[in-house]
C-alpha cells in the first residue's frame, strides 16, 4: 500500500516561480515552498495528493471537476472532515473509487504502486518533509521520473497560502484562477486588518485556543505563534499560548489556563465520528447541528481547566471548524474570530457571507452553514 503522511517541519515564507507561461506538456522548473527546484511537465494531468484534505485547494482551482487530476490521495478526508467528505461524495460519487493511502511516517511508501498510478507530480504538505527526506523517497521517486513538491497551509499558513496557491496554479495551468483566489483571500483579510489598524485605543483580549477540544480526555492542546495562534493575533487578540508553546503546536496545562484567565476561549472541532465515535469533540462544520454543537461546547467548559475563568463567566466561549487550520480558507476564520473579539468594531462583517461567496466563486459544492457556534449567541 502507498502511504503518505508526515511530521512537522519549518516552512519558508516565500516561493518563486520561473517566469513565462508554459505550453501544454512543457517541462518547467518551479521552486516549491521549501525552496527546492523541481522540474515538472505542466499542466499536470495526473496528481497524487499527499493529503486527502488537499481537495480544499484542488476544488478551488478545478472548480468544474475537482477530482479530474487526482489519481490517488491519502485517506484522511473522510476521517477528519466527515461532513465535508459526504457533501463532495454526494455530488462526485466517483471520488470513492480513487485509491486511498495511509501515512508516510511508518515508512511503507510503495514506490512500485506510485509508478503504476503514473502521476505527473506528487503534492505533499510541508509537514511531511522530514519523513520524506529521512526515507529517501524523493531520490527514489526521481529515479522513476516522479517529481514531488511541497505546499503549506498549516505550519506557516498565513505566509505560505498565497505562494502555495500560485505554485498549484502553475502546476495545473490555472495561474489566472490562482491569482483571482489570492486576490480574494488577501482582500478579505485586509477588511479585518485595516479596521483594526484604524481603531483608536484598541484593547486586545487574551484568547485561549483549544485545539480539538474533547477529542481526548487530555487538556489542553493549543497553538503557538502560527496557525490559529497567528489568526487570533491578526484578528486583534493576544494568543495566550504564544509564550508557552515554542512551535506551531503544543500543550498547555490547566493551571496555566486558570492563571492566564483568558477573556475568550475558542475551541476547534469537526465531525470526528470515524476517529472517536461518540466523543466529546464539538462537531462544527458544513451542515452541523448547532444546538448539539453548543451543548457539547458548554460541557467542555465544566472541566477543571476552565473553572472560574473570565471567558466562561462572560459566555465568550466559541467553537470553530478545525479544518481552517489546514486549508486556504483561513481568511474566513480570521473574520469570524475578529467578530467574536471585537463585535462593536465588526458589526457589518459577515463571515458566513464571505464563505458563501467563496463557494459561489470558487468551489463546486453548495455552502452549508454550521462552521461556527458561540455560547454567547445562545444566551
Amino acid at each position: 500500500m502507498l502511504n503518505i503522511r508526515g511530521v512537522a517541519t519549518a516552512a519558508m515564507a516565500s516561493l518563486v516561480l520561473f517566469s513565462g507561461v508554459a505550453l501544454a506538456g512543457e517541462k518547467v522548473k518551479v521552486k516549491d515552498i521549501t525552496g527546492r527546484e523541481v522540474e515538472v511537465s505542466v499542466p499536470v494531468e495526473r496528481v497524487i495528493l499527499g493529503e486527502g484534505r488537499q481537495i480544499y485547494f484542488t476544488a478551488a482551482l478545478d472548480t468544474d471537476a475537482p477530482f479530474k487530476r487526482v489519481v490517488g490521495w491519502r485517506d484522511d478526508f473522510q476521517k477528519a472532515d466527515l461532513d465535508g467528505y459526504n457533501i463532495y461524495l454526494k455530488k462526485y460519487p466517483e471520488m470513492a473509487r480513487i485509491p486511498t493511502f495511509g501515512g508516510m511516517k511508518d515508512g511503507t511508501f510503495d514506490i512500485e504502486q506510485a509508478v503504476t498510478l503514473k502521476p505527473d507530480v506528487i503534492i505533499m504538505n510541508i509537514d511531511a518533509k522530514s519523513a520524506t527526506e529521512e526515507s529517501g523517497y524523493i531520490e527514489k521517486l526521481s529515479k522513476v521520473g516522479i517529481p514531488l513538491v511541497y505546499v503549506d497551509f498549516r505550519e506557516k499558513s498565513l505566509a505560505n497560502t498565497d505562494p502555495s496557491m500560485r505554485l498549484i496554479g502553475k502546476l495545473f495551468g490555472k495561474e489566472e484562477k490562482a491569482e483571482e483566489f489570492v486576490k480574494f483571500h488577501d482582500e478579505q483579510i485586509k477588511l479585518v486588518t485595516d479596521r483594526l489598524a484604524a481603531a483608536k485605543d484598541l484593547k486586545k483580549p487574551v484568547v485561549f485556543i483549544e485545539r480539538a477540544g474533547g477529542y481526548s480526555d487530555d487538556c489542553c492542546m493549543s497553538f503557538g505563534d502560527e496557525n490559529f495562534g497567528k489568526m487570533v493575533e491578526v484578528a486583534g487578540g493576544i494568543n495566550m499560548a504564544k509564550g508557552i508553546i515554542p512551535g506551531t503546536f503544543g500543550t498547555v496545562n490547566p493551571e496555566q489556563i486558570i492563571a492566564s484567565n483568558p477573556d475568550q476561549v475558542i475551541v476547534t472541532g469537526a465531525n470526528w465520528e470515524l476517529y472517536v465515535p461518540g466523543g466529546k469533540w464539538v462537531g462544527v462544520g458544513p451542515g452541523a447541528d448547532k444546538a448539539v454543537a453548543a451543548k457539547k461546547l458548554a460541557a467542555l467548559t465544566e472541566r477543571p481547566a476552565f473553572t472560574g475563568i473570565k471567558a466562561v463567566k462572560d459566555g465568550n466561549v466559541h467553537a470553530i471548524w478545525h479544518q481552517f487550520y489546514n486549508n486556504p480558507y483561513q481568511f474566513v476564520a480570521i473574520q469570524q474570530i475578529a467578530k467574536w473579539l471585537h463585535p462593536e468594531l465588526f458589526t457589518d462583517l459577515d463571515p458566513e457571507s464571505t464563505f458563501k461567496e467563496l463557494h459561489t466563486r470558487f468551489l463546486p459544492v453548495d455552502y452549508h452553514s454550521g462552521y461556527f457556534v458561540s455560547l454567547k449567541a445562545e444566551k
